[in-house]
C-alpha cells in the first residue's frame, strides 16, 4: 500500500531517510517542496494497525465483486464444517489420542 502525501500530513507520520537514487524522488521533491538531494520516506507501518486496516479495506472496496465474495465465504464455511466433522470422527475413532 502507498500513502498519499496528504495522508502522511494528516496522520503526522515521521519521516525517515529515503532511498538515494530513487528516480521518482526529484519530481516528488519539487512538487511538495523537499530538498531534491535529501530524499525522505514514510513507512505505512507507522500507522495504527486498525487505521491501516481501515485504509486498505476502503481502497479495495470498490473493486470487490460481492457475489463472488459471498460464494467464496459460503464455500469456506462448507469446508470448515466438513473439516470439523472429519476431526470429530477422527477423535471418536481414537485418531486424535496421543500415546
Amino acid at each position: 500500500m502507498v500513502l498519499t502525501y496528504e495522508q502522511v500530513r494528516a496522520y503526522e507520520l515521521p519521516a525517515t531517510e529515503g532511498k538515494r537514487g530513487d528516480p521518482r524522488w526529484p519530481a516528488f521533491a519539487r512538487r511538495y517542496g523537499f530538498a531534491p538531494r535529501r530524499p525522505v520516506q514514510w513507512e505505512v507501518e507507522a500507522l495504527e494497525p486498525a487505521e491501516l486496516r481501515r485504509l486498505v479495506l476502503a481502497a479495495v472496496d470498490p473493486y470487490v465483486d460481492r457475489d463472488v465474495l459471498a460464494r467464496q465465504i459460503a464455500r469456506e464455511e462448507e469446508q470448515r464444517r466438513a473439516l470439523a466433522a472429519f476431526l470429530d470422527g477422527w477423535d471418536a475413532a481414537g485418531g486424535g489420542v496421543h500415546s
